[in-house]
């Protein structure tokens, strides 16, 4: 066997096929979600049936607006109540719920009512975006195709992550930022098997989103390069972030733990939380919806600042509240808004770059820390830009906001939901060290083997008595190895069995042996599933010549070594 950079997978052309049919899956149902926002934010807003694209903010409706979002929150607590309520909430926990301890499986249910509840609350006005709803839909659909098929719960972990990650890009047109959002928080793997098809997929939808929207960056901007001074400016702005992301994400699920006192079954929360999003929606229209426009007009610096604190204090207050009710919506918007709008109050007392770059920077760094993904922050905050010159200042801001986050932060606003439910989910992952090492680096090789012709009454006495030195020997005819005998093989053999020759016992090749080419990690696996404690190791699968025998203490090796690289603190000079 060839020991290669990679396993071997024979079904990864397979996968990467049903990757590209998700990609066009994906665009259909993020092009299906944002027709469906502006359809009912015509209808609630404006009383007329249209997929014309409208601000909320400029509504006629007067006070009325306040009653507006707890319609459709209630309409949203319905569905959920008897339909599915794996749609309330943002999307992504319940996708990363499905992929860590569901198998990767999703509903119909959740497939067709998650955008049509988030089209109904968003357009209702809910302070939400659509990447949360998406990423579920699209993992959804994809899940559903890939049960239609003879798929394991891997195979399925894949493509339904490819279908979350190309409905992002179908959004947002940032493929690369979406790949490594399947990196840094679904995949929890990387590997080709997993890798591709989320980049075929995603560059599929990249692809096809010009058939239905505008191509290029959804927020064109060019910042002038930093100055030097810049750096000292990068840190504060990430250290703001930081604390920023942290204070929202106590302040959400104090919130959720708020509407899990009142005397009302959930149903009844999102109307609730509806009412608290129509009131501030009075106060600040623009708070309500997605808010694109609202991203675009801080990324140029276009507002007061007095407006943009009021709306800042408005948009993190309503989403909270709307979020914490348990109604569907995506963070992303969100964040990328509350983020921006800290960039504008701190950029005029920033030195070293553009007041626009602060803003950038700080949506970038409140996203990245808000939801511990901090690459994905910066490339997407690129995608949406594309402006070069904030590169730097960007990636210094998202990773001090990043590591902010982790030391005050024990869970992340994606996992403590998660964790509420029951399961803790450990986000840090690398390369297993018993996929580095291999079974002829750990196995035994100086082995004793019982002839096949020795009968087996004599292997009793002479392998099994009061000086065994094996707990298993393996049974040999020449070199080839017939299988492996342990005492409990010989003692419950009959009188006639034990007067034969041990070769006769075995009728059939041996079912299961390792390669040494074979990683630890494959080979414990086999033991496990079998419920088997050691393998004979042969040196090819025709010749089954054997070359040791390897155990499950001799697959705690890599651990061993791991532990000491770990733990063990050394001067080298």
């Amino acid at each position: 066997m060839h020991k290669r950079d990679f396993s071997g997978n024979n079904r990864l052309l397979l996968l990467s096929l049903f990757a590209l049919g998700i990609g066009v899956i994906s665009s259909v149902g993020a092009w299906a979600l944002l027709a469906a926002i502006r359809f009912f934010t015509n209808l609630f807003f404006f009383q007329t049936l249209s997929l014309a694209s409208r601000s909320p903010a400029t509504h006629h409706l007067g006070a009325w607006v306040i009653v507006v979002p707890a319609i459709g929150g209630l309409i949203v607590g319905l569905m959920a109540r008897y339909g599915s309520e794996k749609i309330r909430g943002h999307g992504i926990p319940e996708a990363l719920e499905a992929i860590l301890f569901g198998k990767s499986k999703m509903s119909m249910k959740v497939a067709l009512l998650k955008p049509l509840s988030s089209g109904i609350v968003i357009g209702s006005g809910g302070p939400f975006g659509a990447e949360g709803p998406i990423i579920m839909t699209g993992g959804a659909a994809a899940s559903l195709l890939a049960q239609a098929f003879h798929l394991s719960s891997a195979e399925r972990k894949a493509l339904l992550v490819a279908g979350a990650c190309a409905g992002m890009t179908a959004v947002f047109g940032t493929p690369l930022a979406a790949v490594l959002l399947a990196v840094e928080l679904l995949l929890f793997e990387l590997r080709p098997r997993s890798l591709l098809p989320v980049a075929l997929a995603c560059a599929v939808a990249g692809f096809l989103r010009p058939v239905w929207s505008d191509a290029g960056a959804i927020f064109p901007m060019t910042t002038p390069a930093p100055t030097t001074i810049a750096l000292l400016s990068c840190v504060i702005a990430g250290l703001a972030s930081g604390l920023l992301s942290s204070a929202m994400t106590l302040a959400l699920y104090k919130i959720e733990d708020g509407f899990g006192k009142l005397p009302l079954h959930w149903m009844w929360w999102p109307a609730l939380g509806g009412l608290a999003v129509g009131l501030g929606g009075f106060i600040e229209p623009r708070a309500l919806g997605v808010g694109y426009d609202v991203i675009g007009d801080l990324l140029a610096n276009h507002l007061l600042l007095s407006t943009v604190i009021a709306l800042l204090l408005v948009k993190a207050i309503i989403w909270a509240i709307a979020l914490g009710s348990g109604t569907s919506g995506g963070v992303l918007a969100p964040l990328l808004i509350i983020g921006a709008g800290l960039g504008c109050v701190l950029g005029p007392w920033l030195p070293g770059g553009d007041p626009r770059l602060w803003a950038l920077v700080c949506m970038a760094a409140t996203l990245g820390g808000t939801m511990r993904a901090p690459l994905t922050a910066v490339v997407f905050a690129f995608g949406l830009t594309h402006d070069a010159n904030a590169f730097l200042p960007t990636l210094l801001g998202c990773a001090v906001a990043y590591g902010f986050s982790v030391i005050v932060m024990p869970r992340s606003i994606l996992t403590e939901k998660i964790a509420r439910r029951g399961h803790h989910v450990y986000r840090e992952y690398g390369v297993d060290p018993m996929e580095r090492q291999f079974v002829d680096e750990v196995m035994t090789r100086e082995v004793i083997a019982i002839p096949a012709e020795l009968a087996a009454s004599t292997a009793l006495v002479e392998y099994f008595g009061a000086g065994q030195k094996q707990r298993a020997y393996p049974v040999v005819a020449g070199q080839q190895l017939l299988g492996l005998l342990d005492r409990d093989g010989l003692s419950t053999l009959s009188p006639a069995s034990l007067a034969a020759a041990v070769a006769d016992l075995f009728s059939q090749p041996p079912a299961d042996y390792a390669l040494p080419g074979e990683t630890c990690r494959a080979v414990a696996s086999r033991m496990a599933a079998h419920g088997i404690e050691r393998l004979a190791v042969v040196d090819a699968a025709d010749s089954r010549r054997l070359v040791g025998i390897v155990s499950r203490s001799d697959l705690l090796k890599p651990s061993r070594q791991l532990h000491e690289e770990e733990v063990q603190r050394e001067r080298s000079f």
